[in-house]
């Protein structure tokens, strides 16, 4: 039985978090973090998720549970999770970390965990998304060097904070990889005005904010007389939620080194 903990229990993600860590037999709620000073710390993580009492309550600082869990499961803000992962390898502690945003010198601080920890890092922890990048590498492979002009069109609820989301930032990764380009050489990620026509190898970003809207990720293959999509849409964050506890069992058999859903997934 894997023991997980939660930052950011009060969000919406930590909520959809705690009912999949209470419907996955193979772990347990061990704990909840809430901000420092939050007049929800001592709440019952099982009542802020809409589950009556469990019996956690919420803390809020990681040190105050650091005895209680195997893995942390992080999707807060860069500056949170660098600092929750340095906590977890000072403790010897996994973390699943699904949160997105961050910047290279950010990522680089990430990276230079990997000997000190074991952690799965991933800008999207659902299993049909970590299936469709596969799908795109080898759609990317046939289509992409044949005159296929490539979009990544990415839609969100009104209350995300960054864009293009990271997991269409992994797509175009995964697309641009595959053809032997960077998205810092031919990712454009604005048009507007005279901007003059694509060129062959750019590779687009299109984002929307609107309402609810939980997660919709297409990648267009498109060229004369005909066009290829390959979309995923999810409905519900629990499929975000399902994939982090996933993980989290999983990463906490491994030892230390920096993994990604496709190494938890076997794919």
């Amino acid at each position: 039985m894997t023991r997980i903990a939660i930052v950011g229990v009060a969000g919406r993600m930590g909520r959809t978090l705690v009912n999949a860590v209470q419907q996955d037999a193979g772990a347990s709620l061990a704990g909840g973090i809430v901000e420092p000073g939050s007049s929800l710390a001592g709440a019952d993580i099982g009542e802020l998720a809409g589950l009556g009492k469990l019996g956690v309550a919420a803390v809020d600082s990681l040190e105050a549970i650091v005895d209680d869990f195997d893995v942390l499961i992080d999707f807060t803000t860069p500056r949170v999770t660098l600092n929750n992962l340095a906590a977890c390898a000072k403790h010897g502690k996994g973390i699943v970390i699904g949160t997105t945003g961050l910047d290279d010198e950010e990522l680089a601080a990430l990276d230079a965990y990997r000997d000190k920890l074991p952690l799965v890092f991933a800008p999207n922890m659902s299993v049909g998304v970590n299936l469709t990048l596969k799908l795109l590498a080898t759609a990317a492979r046939a289509l992409g060097d044949e005159g296929y002009d490539i979009e990544v069109i990415e839609a969100h609820h009104r209350h995300k904070v960054d864009s293009p989301s990271g997991t269409a930032l992994k797509m175009g990764d995964v697309v641009a990889e595959s053809l032997g380009r960077t998205l810092k050489e031919h990712g454009v990620f604005a048009r507007e005005g005279q901007c003059g026509p694509r060129t062959d190898k750019e590779i687009g970003f299109a984002t929307v904010r609107a309402g609810d809207i939980v997660g919709e990720h297409t990648v267009m293959f498109a060229t004369e007389g005909e066009r290829i999509e390959i979309t995923h849409k999810a409905s519900s964050r629990m499929t975000f939620a399902k994939g982090a506890v996933r993980a989290a069992r999983w990463v906490a058999g491994q030892g230390n080194g920096r993994y990604d859903m496709q190494d938890v997934l076997g794919l």
